[in-house]
């Protein structure tokens, strides 16, 4: 029987962020918050844990989120975290034998070869996939099996880093450049004119471009929604889910900080967030507005006065697996039915403040017809005043051609960005 060698400087240091991946991973699969909070926190408590240290332990852990059923499969049910990360680096992150030298105990060395050696047989659609048994079913409301995995296993893998570039101070070509000149690989995205791909995830945030307000992180798909938008300079444009406001910031860049555009949310904290930001983007037409709930009374002044009114609806989180890939466990049927009387509910007051001709976009980044097309074909049915609009239309005269319907809809394996949904809707009561 082979001995753990004993373990020299080098090795006991791995060995400790193996514990400490461990220990961030017992605190993530809790599920009470949400897994980059949870790891924040515990890093925070943890802060002689180097850079590379930190990088390992937040990538392993996602990872290990991510896979949690095939895990949990090959570590046998209830296995503890240490023995699924010692499960995901042993087949999942292909570490040889040798890699574990003084790691791990002999006993655990033993149990490694033996999940190496384990043949797994196929399993259920929802273990093939990931994914927890009931949202398997919901989904294959909507597609076929093999249609499902393919879904299922573009949301398993981790997501791209993407900017926008903020056209108020800067051009594409022109950020391209200034990135590849510091040794960034980037990349144009493929559909938004606006849109930066990175090829690795370095940390932007002592960047003088990022410093200056000349690029935002945000999503392909998330860019696109400005899109549908389109707002003009001049007109009066709502964010009515503005949250931290990286839409309201590329809505008041595209408006070339011209007009007035209303940042709305219920939370503070969130809205807090987007007023330095306002000010690194260089803008001045924002006005955040905190509201009490969608209702609030402070909106009757604005009733169909707005241009432009956009929805990003709260919900699920589902098409964000990529990169939280903890929401899948941490969501429920039952969150998800209240969520979508919520969305109804915002959307309908919204729907109020678009003026005669005015547009209204409703949008998520969830996967399922309950949040999606149920909550605009209900609306639609209420509301004869506004009429559907087609969202590839809109984007083709812009020069934006992904596949798409009258209804946008953006998935990982098909377009490189998180999963997205959008409905555009005109208030049609009076000539455009």
């Amino acid at each position: 029987m082979n001995k753990a060698r004993k373990p020299d400087s080098a090795a006991r240091a791995a060995g400790d962020v193996l514990a400490y991946a461990a220990a961030a991973l017992d605190h993530v699969l809790e599920f009470e918050h949400p897994a980059d909070a949870a790891l924040s926190r515990y890093f925070r408590e943890h802060r002689a844990l180097g850079r590379r240290d930190r990088a390992f332990i937040a990538e392993t852990v996602y990872a290990i989120v991510r896979r949690l059923r095939w895990l949990h499969r090959l570590s046998g049910p209830g296995a503890p975290p240490r023995r699924l990360l010692l499960a995901w680096l042993a087949r999942g992150a292909g570490w040889a034998m040798r890699q574990f030298d003084g790691l791990v105990s002999e006993e655990e060395r033993n149990w490694i070869e033996a999940v190496k050696a384990l043949e797994l047989d196929e399993g259920s659609l929802a273990e093939r996939a990931d994914l927890p048994d009931w949202l398997c079913e919901r989904l294959l409301a909507t597609y076929d099996e093999a249609g499902l995995l393919r879904l299922a296993h573009s949301l398993n893998r981790p997501a791209p880093l993407d900017l926008r570039v903020n056209i108020l101070k800067s051009g594409r070509d022109a950020v391209l450049a200034r990135l590849r000149g510091d040794g960034i690989a980037a990349e144009a995205c493929p559909w938004s004119p606006h849109g930066i791909r990175l090829v690795d995830k370095p940390a932007l945030q002592r960047h003088a471009l990022f410093v200056d307000g000349s690029v935002e992180v945000q999503d392909e798909g998330s860019q696109l929604l400005g899109f549908l938008v389109q707002p003009k300079r001049g007109e009066m444009v709502i964010d009515f889910c503005a949250g931290a406001g990286g839409k309201t910031l590329q809505l008041g860049a595209m408006m070339r900080s011209g007009g007035r555009l209303y940042a709305f949310d219920v939370s503070g904290k969130r809205l807090a967030k987007l007023r330095p930001r306002m000010a690194r983007a260089g803008l001045s037409n924002v006005h955040p507005m905190l509201l009490a709930h969608e209702g609030d009374s402070r909106l009757k002044r604005l009733a169909g006065k707005a241009d432009r009114v956009l929805v990003d609806a709260p919900c699920s989180g589902l098409g964000t697996l990529r990169r939280n890939p903890d929401i899948k466990w941490r969501q429920t049927p039952a969150a998800i039915a209240e969520m979508a009387v919520r969305q109804q509910s915002i959307l309908g007051a919204a729907a109020k403040l678009v003026r005669p001709g005015g547009r209204l976009v409703y949008a998520t980044c969830s996967l399922l017809g309950e949040e999606n097309d149920n909550i605009v074909d209900a609306f639609l049915a209420a509301h004869p005043e506004f009429v559907p609009q087609s969202a590839g239309d809109i984007l083709a005269r812009q020069g934006i051609a992904p596949e798409t319907g009258e209804r946008l809809r953006l998935f990982p394996f098909q377009h490189g960005t998180d999963g997205f949904f959008a409905a555009v809707l005109a208030r049609a009561d009076a000539p455009a």
